[in-house]
């Protein structure tokens, strides 16, 4: 019987580059995480953000448990072009050798950095696959989709197949779900607005949604506000213009319970007919948990980052000739959200 060497016994080493993830990121890379841990069951994976944080080693670790072996954050890689005069991300994994490394972004210099690090195989998309260890076939065109983008890339790696999923099954536990449905019992039919974003140029503006939600109300439907941890200080302000809606997530007891978990976010979104939301976090969140949406888009598109649910209207600022969030017209979204409301 031949005895294996040290090295044959030591676990697969495979490292997952991304800038940073952020809520609706976390979601979208999920079914990339899960395939990846399907072709390589023992292998030890490192999710390195290497500008900044990732919702994997914070509010979304649960769902990457058994999944990721180690979240490293602010690994200073792709910060700024300098860094290729430095040592690669400050001395991190010293003496150690990566059996694949994958990276998941376009930027050159970038992947020159990235690629500093001790590896076997390298697999990026940078400059067309151009420092790529393994390269797609003569013609492949990279997908708008940034889920079909990473699934494309660990097919590549792996040699397998995988599909893009249309939607997440996400388990919420029964006592949050219950909570969700006693927090909205007797509402009539509701719709539930988000009217923050990461940043205002992907926020249509707050007058509008404030719009939207008094002319719901005429109609004789029920409106929430989800505003996220973000945009609490708007709260005053939605009140006093909107004297009749509700905020599920600052009530008293459920920031004690739940404090700013997106899982309840995601349980609230089953009590509701429909929603309206910009492309953010919350926008991901309900549209995991089921809910019919329209989601407004400026300076981003819906093509890379479209959130995976299956009853999805989409308008965007483009549509009426610009980028800005507030091309966007009032009656055509009003008219989107009463449809989905009503269907």
């Amino acid at each position: 019987m031949k005895v294996q060497s040290e090295q044959n016994l030591k676990k697969m080493r495979i490292l997952v580059y991304v800038g940073l993830d952020r809520l609706g990121d976390g979601l979208l890379k999920l079914p990339f995480v899960q395939s990846l841990r399907k072709a390589f069951p023992d292998a030890h994976i490192t999710w390195f953000a290497g500008k900044e944080t990732s919702v994997y080693g914070g509010v979304l670790k649960s769902l990457v448990d058994g999944l990721i072996d180690e979240v490293v954050e602010f690994g200073m890689i792709g910060v700024h072009p300098s860094e290729l005069l430095k040592p690669p991300a400050k001395g991190h994994y010293k003496g150690q050798i990566f059996d694949l490394i994958i990276d998941t972004q376009k930027i050159v210099w970038t992947s020159l950095s990235l690629i500093r690090l001790p590896h076997k195989k390298f697999i990026s998309p940078a400059a067309r696959f151009l420092l790529s260890s393994a390269k797609p076939n003569k013609g492949y065109r990279f997908p708008k989709s940034m889920q079909r983008q990473m699934l494309d890339l660990l097919e590549l790696c792996s040699g397998d197949k995988f599909s893009t999923p249309s939607n997440l099954n996400i388990p919420i536990p029964f006592e949050m779900a219950a909570d969700a449905e006693n927090l909205c019992f007797g509402n009539k039919t509701s719709v539930a607005l988000a009217p923050g974003a990461g940043g205002p140029p992907k926020c249509w503006p707050r007058e509008r949604f404030i719009q939207i939600a008094n002319k719901l109300i005429k109609q004789g439907f029920s409106v929430a506000f989800i505003l996220g941890p973000q945009e609490t200080q708007w709260q005053d302000e939605l009140s006093e213009a909107c004297p009749h809606v509700s905020f599920p997530l600052q009530n008293e007891w459920v920031q004690k319970k739940y404090a700013s978990s997106p899982f309840f976010t995601m349980a609230l979104a089953k009590q509701f007919t429909s929603g309206l939301v910009n492309d953010a976090g919350p926008a991901h969140l309900m549209a995991v948990g089921g809910l019919k949406l329209t989601v407004l888009y400026g300076p981003t598109v819906p093509e890379k980052f479209k959130p995976m649910g299956n009853d999805l209207t989409i308008i965007e600022a483009k549509t009426y000739g610009s980028r800005e969030m507030t091309a966007i017209p009032f009656e055509d979204v009003y008219k989107a959200v009463l449809k989905k409301t009503m269907s």
